[in-house]
């Protein structure tokens, strides 16, 4: 497999907030400070029903997306705990999307000829 995306995240600590956690991993994995905006989109990823099904067929998450901006004067790089496979950072122009393999699939088709993000809030179980 080639070149692909994934947002950043991870899982939230007990006793965080969703904003915290968002913030917390982003830095983590990208060294990157964010100001967060408005909650976008919330997916659902049921592993045995996708393509990893062979190394995830037992993971059920559902995962929110925030539109987020960078704190201005943030470089981005490898964070202090980037994910195990994780050979780089970037930041994405949302009206590029259907030119990169990001994974939730799903974002690629989320943007308008227009540069407008769907309104539909839910994606369903996709990846």
């Amino acid at each position: 497999m080639g070149t692909f995306y994934l947002l950043p995240g991870g899982g939230q600590e007990p006793g965080e907030t969703i904003h915290e956690a968002l913030k917390r991993e982003y830095l983590e994995a990208s060294s990157a400070e964010v100001v967060l905006g408005k909650l976008k989109f919330i997916w659902e990823y049921i592993g045995r029903n996708h393509e990893f099904r062979e190394f995830d067929f037992d993971i059920h998450q559902i995962e929110y997306m925030f539109l987020c901006t960078l704190k201005p004067g943030s470089k981005l790089c490898n964070g202090t705990v980037p994910d195990c496979n994780q050979v780089g950072v970037e930041w994405l122009d949302l009206q590029r999307l259907g030119e990169y393999l990001i994974y939730p699939k799903v974002l690629a088709s989320v943007m308008s000829a227009d540069g407008k993000l769907s309104s539909r809030i839910y994606l369903g179980d996709v990846n």
